[in-house]
């Protein structure tokens, strides 16, 4: 028995696209389509490992020949996980399209009618035409970072806004550097200098994820916001290094007045940063509005990797439970991204935006079972 072992060698486990049964017709057919030439936009959905797992699982993926680009990766590295490269009109044909911004109506027009398009949230959904273009092709939109898991986190969402918020003080250090066109400091203080001052604006995930990265530097990190209570827990996800600040006109004008870094997201309750405050910035500031900036655009294969893991987890969970119509029905986490379905609008916000009508999408499904 032992000689046996001995003598016959170890096989490295096959590749994905080999376990896959030959001419076992696929349960799902899924298009990954590049990044638009015309945007800045890099990040993509899926790696070529994450694709491996999805064409082991028995689903069929169609990638646009040249559409990993932007995340350094070859069309070769995922041919060899069982991926077909392809042209955009054949991607554009799968059963669900993965898109990180949205299709333009163009390209809308090309998909299988009823199909689904996965996307990000972004202001082109709010283009009549794109719109229209979905009604007509009875085309579902999910707007993934909208979708929320069983524990009712917007997942997602999470992770895109804590590569956000990290890759900020990426940028912000980059800007006061030399090499950035800065002063040439750290934001980090060495022996017998203070170090830079970071005021940080908002809250959730973005400015708790920048908060920690500036003050894993070695910054003064000051956040403020104008809810005590999101404060507080800001305080025990990021520390008591961090500093908690009510926004106070004062206050708020004594704090940017000697910050090196200025981060502005969304506070628990509406606010605006105030015009006249310009003129109390230092010549040297560095100041970035989340609404108007993505950081993490510099980093979008990190995105792809995050992202990739809870797409193999929500495929998998669709292909269980018998495709996109039951998964809606059966997961009122997912419902709640859904912009059009079956040839309706169901997302009131853009509804109400662009004038059109729109339903309830629970309704909708309450009357199709």
């Amino acid at each position: 028995m032992t000689e046996h072992l001995t003598n016959d060698p170890y096989e490295l486990h096959p590749q994905p696209e080999q376990i896959v049964k030959e001419g076992k017709p696929a349960s799902l057919t899924i298009g990954l389509t590049a990044n638009y030439a015309d945007t800045d936009e890099t990040r993509f959905l899926l790696t070529p490992e994450g694709c491996g797992l999805l064409t082991s699982a028995n689903i069929r993926i169609l990638m646009e020949k040249g559409a990993a680009t932007d995340i350094s990766f070859p069309d070769s590295a995922y041919k060899e996980f069982g991926v077909e490269i392809v042209t955009r009109e054949e991607a554009l044909k799968a059963d669900v399209v993965l898109s990180y911004l949205p299709l333009q109506a163009q390209d809308i027009k090309k998909m299988k009618k009823g199909a689904t398009l996965l996307t990000m949230t972004d202001q082109e959904l709010f283009d009549i035409k794109l719109v229209k273009a979905a009604l007509e092709q009875k085309i579902t939109i999910g707007c993934l970072d909208n979708m929320v898991s069983h524990n009712d986190e917007p997942v997602f969402a999470n992770i895109v806004d804590e590569i956000d918020g990290r890759a900020a003080i990426i940028y912000a250090q980059e800007f006061l550097s030399y090499v950035g066109g800065g002063k040439g400091v750290l934001l980090a203080g060495v022996a017998g200098i203070n170090p830079c001052e970071v005021l940080i604006i908002g809250d959730g995930t973005v400015a708790y994820s920048a908060a920690k990265a500036a003050m894993a530097t070695g910054a003064y990190v000051t956040l403020m916001n104008n809810d005590i209570s999101a404060l507080q827990v800001a305080k025990q996800i990021c520390g008591d290094k961090l500093n908690t600040i009510a926004i106070h006109p004062r206050v708020l004008y004594n704090k940017v007045k000697s910050a090196d870094v200025i981060l502005i997201g969304k506070c628990t309750r509406h606010f605006e940063f105030p015009k006249n405050l310009s003129i109390a910035l230092k010549d040297s500031v560095y100041v970035l509005n989340f609404d108007e900036t993505h950081p993490s655009i510099s980093v979008p294969r990190t995105v792809a990797m995050a992202l990739s893991n809870v797409l193999v987890n929500f495929f998998d969970e669709l292909i269980i439970k018998g495709g996109m119509d039951s998964m809606l029905a059966n997961t009122p986490g997912v419902q709640g991204g859904i912009v059009t379905y079956k040839g309706k609008l169901v997302d009131k916000l853009i509804g109400s935006y662009l004038h059109l009508p729109s339903v309830n999408i629970k309704v909708m499904l309450t009357a199709t079972n």
